[in-house]
C-alpha cells in the first residue's frame, strides 16, 4: 500500500521563516497522513477541511527513522466532557502543547509529532467530539462546541499556559479555542487551517419561510439529503476511498499506509457515525460565515506560526500571506507538502515547532529543565 522514494536536496535547500530559525536542517525521509477540506469532504471522503509568505525552500521526502506513536484500537486516556467521552494522549514532561486534528482525522495523525515533541514538552492530542475515539455525540454541532470543548480540556485536564496547535479544522478550532482562553494560549500554530476572512458582501438576508417551505419542501429537502448524504458517507469511509483522498493530498504519497487509513475508517464504524456525518453536513457546513478569520484575530494578541504546506490542494498559500498581513506578529514557515505537513513532512514540522517554541519566553526556560 505504500511506497518508498527519497528525494536527496540540492545543497543550497534551507529551512526558511521570518524569524530566527536555524538557517539549515537536516533533511531525513518521513512519513504521512490528514484530515478533511471544507470544500471536498463531502464527495471526496471522510477526511477534509492555510498559507506562506516565502517561496518554498524545502523538499518532501518520505519519513524514516522517526520514532511513531503506536496505535491503539482502543485509544489511550478518556476524559467525560458534559458527559460525553473524549479520547487523548498525553507523553512527556515540561511545557504544555495541545495537538488538534483536522476533519475526519484524530489524535493518532501526529503520530510522528507527539513522541518527538514529548522529548521537551508535555504533549496532549486530543480527539474533538464527533471524531477519532471521542464519542459519535448526537448533538448540532457548532464550531463552538469544539472551542467550548477545547477550552475546558485546558481548565480541567492541561491547568497551566499552553501552545496550541492545530491543522485545518483543528487550526480554526484552536483559534477559538485561544479567544476564550486568552491567559492561558500563550501562542499558536496553524498547520494549512480552515477558516475564512469576512467580506463586506457576505451580509445574509434572512427572510420568513413560507408555510409551503415549512410543511412540504423542507422535509422533502431533509429527506433528500439524509439519502444522499447517506450514500456519500458509505462510500467515503471505503479504505480504498479514503486511501485515494489521502493521496490527493499528500504530494509525497510513502505515508498514506495501513496505519494511517485505519486511523479513519476505525471511527467511522462507530453505529453513530452515520449520523453525526449528516448533522456536519447540513448544520455545521452551512453556517460557518458567521466565525471569520479577521474577526477571531482582532481579538488575540499572543504569537503565531504559521506551518504551511505551500502544495496543498485545498487550501493554498494565499490564505497564510493574508493572514500574516493582518496579525503581524506572525511567523512563517513554507514547506514543500500537501494539506498535512505534520504527517508527510514531519520532521520538518518538529524543527520548526520546537525552534519557534524556544524564541518564546514563556516556553524557553521550561524546555530547559526537561
Amino acid at each position: 500500500m505504500s511506497s518508498s522514494y527519497a528525494t536527496v536536496p540540492p545543497p543550497h535547500h534551507r529551512l526558511r521563516t521570518e524569524n530566527k530559525f536555524s538557517p539549515a536542517i537536516k533533511v531525513h525521509p518521513y512519513r504521512n497522513r490528514c484530515g478533511l477540506s471544507r470544500r471536498d469532504f463531502a464527495s471526496k471522503g471522510i477526511v477534509a477541511a492555510g498559507a506562506s509568505v516565502m517561496p518554498s525552500t524545502l523538499v518532501s521526502q518520505p519519513a524514516q527513522g522517526l520514532e511513531r506513536l503506536p496505535f491503539k484500537k482502543d485509544g489511550y486516556k478518556f476524559w467525560t466532557w458534559r458527559g460525553h467521552k473524549i479520547h487523548y494522549v498525553e507523553e512527556g514532561e515540561g511545557f504544555p502543547i495541545v495537538l488538534i486534528h483536522g476533519f475526519g482525522a484524530s489524535a493518532f495523525h501526529w503520530r510522528y509529532n507527539i513522541p518527538e515533541l514529548a522529548k521537551k514538552y508535555k504533549v496532549y492530542a486530543v480527539d474533538l467530539l464527533g471524531f477519532g475515539w471521542s464519542e459519535k455525540a448526537l448533538i448540532d454541532y457548532d464550531a463552538l462546541v469544539w472551542r467550548d470543548q477545547v477550552a475546558d480540556f485546558l481548565k480541567e485536564i492541561v491547568k497551566e499556559p499552553t501552545i496550541l496547535v492545530g491543522n485545518s479544522l483543528g487550526g480554526f478550532t484552536a483559534l477559538v479555542a485561544a479567544e476564550a482562553m486568552p491567559q492561558q494560549v500563550v501562542g499558536i500554530a496553524l498547520l494549512n487551517s480552515a477558516g475564512q476572512f469576512g467580506s463586506p458582501d457576505d451580509s445574509t438576508i434572512e427572510t420568513e419561510e413560507s408555510t409551503l417551505q415549512k410543511v412540504i419542501l423542507k422535509p422533502l429537502k431533509e429527506i433528500f439529503q439524509r439519502v444522499a448524504l447517506g450514500f456519500l458517507f458509505w462510500q467515503a469511509k471505503q479504505p480504498a476511498r479514503v486511501e485515494s483522498v489521502l493521496k490527493s493530498v499528500y504530494k509525497n504519497t510513502s505515508n498514506v499506509d495501513d496505519y494511517l487509513i485505519q486511523s479513519i475508517t476505525k471511527p467511522a464504524d462507530d453505529p453513530n457515525a452515520g449520523e453525526v456525518y449528516y448533522r456536519l453536513m447540513t448544520r455545521f457546513m452551512s453556517n460557518q460565515r458567521k466565525y471569520t478569520l479577521d474577526s477571531v484575530l482582532s481579538k488575540l494578541s499572543c504569537p503565531l506560526l504559521l506551518v504551511w504546506g505551500d502544495l496543498d490542494p485545498w487550501v493554498g498559500p494565499a490564505k497564510a500571506n493574508r493572514i500574516k498581513e493582518f496579525y503581524p506578529n506572525t511567523t512563517v514557515v513554507n514547506l514543500q507538502a500537501g494539506h498535512c505537513p505534520h504527517d508527510e513532512v514531519p520532521e520538518l514540522v518538529n524543527k520548526a515547532l520546537v525552534d519557534w517554541l524556544s524564541t518564546l519566553p514563556s516556553t524557553y526556560s521550561a524546555s530547559q529543565t526537561v
